[in-house]
């Protein structure tokens, strides 16, 4: 069973000596060796050792040779450890607020005169999703597309949105998940069109002309489902 990044790095925190070296590192704000590292949690730098690799092979921390320019050394160099950079998010279901906010901006700075806030979001996100599906029949080539094939490819590339697609019916995918959840609350007729005009940009890049997505307030997880 293959581990998802976000699980792996959180499960490598829930161990004090780890959690601890981790949070000293973070706190240091330079490379910290691993006597460092050690003396942080008071363990041997062999325990130190064992357990920031666990933190790297998490993609928690980054190692690498200590930088000892100008300085007099034999052998071989220090390995020190930073913060990795990136971010860590778990959330269950999937929840994916970054797009949407990439979708906000991206309108902001792209809106065309004449053209509202909500025209802008609506272009954008049918832009994003039609790269989406663009990308995904590049990579599988599928050539012509009947409704259950292109239903199938839109199925891959929502589920890695968060969408949760099932397949409820031969020609009929639902969204058990919106991954703007619980954002859409707040604004549902903006968010639920721009997950619609994301959708249709998918099916669009797929060329998946025998599909659409419609809107279908109240099913239950995401307001758009995919019918052929």
């Amino acid at each position: 069973m293959t581990v998802r990044p976000g699980i792996a790095a959180v499960a490598a925190l829930d161990d004090d000596l780890r959690h601890g070296m981790y949070e000293y590192i973070r706190r240091a704000g330079r490379p910290v060796t691993r006597d460092e590292a050690a003396s942080s949690v008071g363990i041997s730098r062999k325990l130190a050792a064992f357990h920031l690799d666990k933190l790297v092979d998490a993609g928690l921390l980054s190692a690498r040779p200590a930088d000892t320019a100008g300085a007099r050394r034999v052998g071989r160099r220090p390995t020190v450890y930073e913060p990795a950079a990136q971010d860590v998010c778990v959330s269950i279901p999937q929840r994916r607020h970054d797009l949407l906010a990439e979708l906000l901006v991206d309108a902001a700075l792209a809106e065309r005169p004449g053209e509202t806030a909500r025209e802008a979001g609506l272009r954008v996100a049918a832009e994003r999703g039609h790269a989406l599906g663009a990308a995904e029949r590049e990579r599988s080539r599928p050539g012509r597309l009947g409704t259950e094939r292109a239903l199938t490819l839109a199925e891959s590339v929502l589920a890695g949105c968060g969408f949760e697609p099932e397949r409820s019916a031969p020609t009929c995918v639902r969204l058990r998940s919106c991954p703007f959840h619980p954002v859409v609350a707040r604004a549902p007729e903006l968010v639920c069109g721009l997950n619609q005009a994301l959708l249709s940009g998918v099916l669009a890049g797929l060329a998946a002309g025998t599909v659409r997505a419609e809107l279908v307030p109240g099913a239950g997880g995401c307001c758009v489902e995919l019918r052929g």
